[in-house]
């Protein structure tokens, strides 16, 4: 039996609250729900003929995707007397933000110049080079932000200003700088608890600090469930959200420039789908076989490029339209407190903002972590200083640069496109907004998806491999990189919704056993930074 102090009593207070909430969203409806206007995912009709890829992707919707949306977007907005949805995942995810922030003592703003000085290297004389490690810091920052900056920067954003309303870039804005703090605590977490192998690779992340983690506070058969629960769902959503999602996605892009600049059949290009996954999986497979070192060697160049080629492009459109700059932002503020709108008020706003930043920059879903875990330092709390950058840079700076796009260009709230909004084709708009300023920036955006969707491949591998090894040990290694090629090359030439569904759905479900953990393990990492940021501020790290 629990033998409770009232001393001790207030580290159970989150697992009861958390127990209490998944008791409560178990209990939910059966049937799938719809959140601000998109429909969840659900089983879609098998319909006659179509072989045994439709039969499987029926079962998957049928038996797996819908009652798992069910359960993540189970809806809160009655119990807060909303009158739009509020998805539960998306509380979930807010709220971990919001908690940690306040915990921290708003870490995400007192450290911002400290991270980006730590970043830069001026502290690397005082950072043991000697200390464990296979990575540095930027390179381990390339590494997280190479997996979070994707297509959702792209095409999530205009989903979520066609169907929230400008109002979302600013909720997606606030979820930002809040989802600082859920990324300095996971990160942080995963370099206490990494453990550093006899062939020096690194093993960290929410499976260590879960399993190790919460069995120092006592807990340590829920540690051992949260931390197996958490590596089958990372496995799972690489294979399809971090791998097919996206080299599906980036080959749409490639087949519409190729038909845009040679003027050929689009049913001709995409007969040669089988030759795009094939070229995607070399492509990947070069790099992942060298493991992290090499990754992150890749990640810290493409991931400078890509940003940058995009954040000019989208920066040089904005500069061109320098007269609706003010009234963009003014319809922004306006819409994110509206009380009444037609998308549904400010929760609406907020509730499409806050999701598509969680889905952008994964703060809370703890898979920057296993990355992070990876470099070389004598602090965790400096390398959780480090991973507070990539929300600023993944949603602060390029989500909203793209929503500003979005806004200028007016192409969210052209009746001719309400069927594009309808149907979340997200890239479409931002391509139809680039091409609103100069006939040739589409293509700009083609290598931009391009970039983004590789560099995410290569990052999730390794957060697939190493849940991997943690739960079948060394010799599941090799096996699981062929099969993640083979993910590549499938999701080129396969269009199978439901299993894709199935694995953004599990990228969310992350959050659940990696926020638990982040809740009772909160004191560790304020003790921690205690101590460090009163040695930071007595000058005791010199820079270079």
């Amino acid at each position: 039996m629990f033998r409770l102090s009232t001393q001790s009593a207030s580290r159970y207070v989150p697992f009861l609250l958390t127990f209490v909430l998944i008791t409560f969203l178990a209990t939910g409806t059966s049937s799938a729900q719809e959140a601000n206007g998109e429909t969840i995912p659900a089983a879609r009709e098998q319909g006659g003929e179509g072989g045994w890829m439709k039969s499987v992707d029926h079962w998957f919707g049928e038996y797996i995707v819908g009652p798992m949306a069910t359960f993540l977007f189970y809806d809160l907005g009655p119990l807060f007397g909303a009158k739009v949805a509020m998805p539960a995942v998306v509380v979930w995810l807010a709220l971990g933000a919001v908690f940690l922030t306040l915990r921290m003592g708003f870490i995400n703003f007192r450290a911002f110049w400290h991270a980006v000085r730590v970043t830069k290297g001026d502290y690397d004389d005082t950072d043991d080079q000697d200390t464990d490690g296979e990575v540095s810091h930027f390179q381990a920052l390339s590494s997280a932000l190479s997996a979070t900056v994707g297509l959702g920067n792209i095409g999530s954003v205009a989903v979520a200003v066609g169907i929230g309303g400008p109002g979302a870039v600013f909720w997606m804005v606030l979820c930002g700088l809040f989802g600082m703090s859920s990324k300095f605590t996971e990160c942080t977490l995963g370099q206490m608890y990494r453990k550093v192998e006899k062939d020096g690779h690194v093993l960290g992340g929410p499976m260590r600090y879960l399993s190790v983690g919460l069995e120092e506070l006592g807990f340590g058969r829920l540690g051992l469930f949260l931390a197996g629960l958490f590596s089958v769902l990372c496995i799972g959503a690489s294979f399809g959200g971090g791998c097919a999602f996206q080299v599906s996605q980036s080959r749409l892009a490639v087949n519409e420039a190729i038909v845009r600049a040679f003027q050929v059949d689009a049913a001709t290009v995409n007969d040669y789908r089988w030759l795009y996954g094939l070229v995607m999986a070399a492509l990947v497979g070069i790099v992942i076989v060298g493991g992290i070192k090499r990754i992150a060697a890749t990640a810290e160049k493409i991931v400078p490029l890509m940003c940058g080629v995009y954040v000019l492009t989208a920066g040089a459109i904005i500069l061109m339209n320098f007269d609706k700059i003010g009234d963009a932002f003014a319809e922004i503020f306006q819409l994110a407190w509206a009380k009444d709108s037609i998308y549904g008020g400010a929760i609406g706003a907020a509730m499409l903002g806050i999701k598509r930043a969680a889905f952008s920059n994964e703060a809370g879903v703890g898979s920057a972590a296993i990355a992070h875990s990876a470099a070389r330092t004598e602090y965790p709390v400096r390398e959780g200083i480090v991973a507070l950058l990539e929300p600023f840079i993944d949603t602060v700076l390029i989500c909203t640069m793209t929503g500003l796009v979005i806004v200028i260009s007016g192409v969210a709230i052209d009746p001719a496109n309400q069927q594009i909004v309808a149907g979340k084709e997200g890239a479409a708009l931002t391509s139809m907004a680039f091409g609103s300023a100069v006939t040739w920036f589409p293509y700009i955006l083609g290598v931009a998806v391009l970039l983004f969707a590789y560099s995410t491949m290569i990052s999730w591998s390794y957060y697939g491999e190493r849940c991997a090894t943690y739960l079948f040990g060394h010799k599941a290694s090799l096996p699981y990189r062929l099969l993640f090629l083979g993910a590549v090359f499938l999701g080129a030439v396969i269009d199978a919704k439901n299993v894709l569904d199935f694995s953004d759905l599990m990228i969310l479900s992350m959050a659940i056993p990696n926020l638990i953990g982040l809740y009772l393990l909160s004191g560790k990492v304020k003790q921690a930074l205690n101590a460090y940021w009163a040695s930071y501020k007595a000058g005791e790290f010199e820079s270079t």
